[in-house]
C-alpha cells in the first residue's frame, strides 16, 4: 500500500505542466535558476499561512473550474506559490516592502503557457487578478514532507543564511511554491522556497 501511495503520488504530478527554467548554478544547499515569463492567477487573503494558502486556493481554483465569462476551464498546473504582500528582509541585503499588512498574503496558481493575457478568460470574480510574471533570476531551496508554518519558515531561515553567505542580493519577496495535491506521501512531496535575486 505504501508502494502504491508513493507511486501514485509521483504520477500524478509527473506530467502536470510547471513553469520553465534553466538551472544556471548548483550552489551549497540551494539552485540558482533562470526563469522564462508566465503568467499567474492570484488573490490577496489574509490570515495564518494556512488559512490564507486555503482560501486563496479556493478563490483561484474557482476561476479555473470554469467561474469566468467564458465559462471555460483551465487545466492545473503546479506549482501553487504563497508570499506575504509586505515582508521584512535581513539588514545586510536590500529590504523591498509592498503595499499590504503582516497577515495579507498572496495565493497564485500559475496558469497553462499555452495561454496569453489577451487569450485568458476575464474572472467573474474581482478578487481574482490575472498578471504575467517577467522573467527573473532566483534562488531556490528544495524541501520535502509536509509544508507546515514552521517548516517553512526554518527553510526559508537557512536559503536567506546561504545567500548571506555567498554574498547574492534579494530583490523580491520570498515565495513558498507547493507541487503536490494535498493527499500526496510526505516523502515524494515536493516543496520549495523561492527567492528573487540580483
Amino acid at each position: 500500500l505504501l508502494l502504491i501511495w508513493a507511486v501514485g503520488s509521483y504520477l500524478v504530478v509527473k506530467n502536470i505542466e510547471k513553469p520553465a527554467y534553466t538551472v544556471i548554478e548548483n550552489r551549497d544547499g540551494y539552485e540558482i535558476r533562470e526563469y522564462l515569463p508566465y503568467i499567474v492567477a492570484e488573490a490577496t487573503v489574509s490570515g495564518s499561512r494556512q488559512q490564507a494558502t486555503n482560501s486563496g486556493f479556493r478563490i483561484i481554483a474557482d476561476y479555473i473550474f470554469g467561474n469566468n465569462v467564458s465559462k471555460s476551464s483551465i487545466a492545473m498546473t503546479a506549482p501553487v506559490l504563497e508570499s506575504q504582500t509586505s515582508q521584512k528582509i535581513a539588514m545586510t541585503s536590500p529590504v523591498l516592502n509592498t503595499e499590504g499588512t503582516e497577515n495579507e498574503r498572496i495565493i497564485a496558481f500559475v496558469l497553462p503557457s499555452e495561454y496569453t493575457l489577451e487569450t485568458l478568460p476575464t474572472p467573474n470574480n474581482s478578487a481574482v487578478r490575472i498578471r504575467q510574471v517577467p522573467a527573473q533570476k532566483v534562488a531556490a531551496l528544495k524541501f520535502t514532507w509536509y509544508p507546515t508554518a514552521k517548516r517553512i519558515d526554518s527553510k526559508e531561515e537557512l536559503l536567506q543564511s546561504f545567500l548571506q553567505r555567498d554574498e547574492v542580493n534579494i530583490i523580491g519577496n520570498v515565495q513558498v511554491a507547493q507541487y503536490n495535491p494535498p493527499l500526496s506521501m510526505p516523502l515524494v512531496l515536493r516543496n520549495e522556497i523561492i527567492i528573487p535575486i540580483e
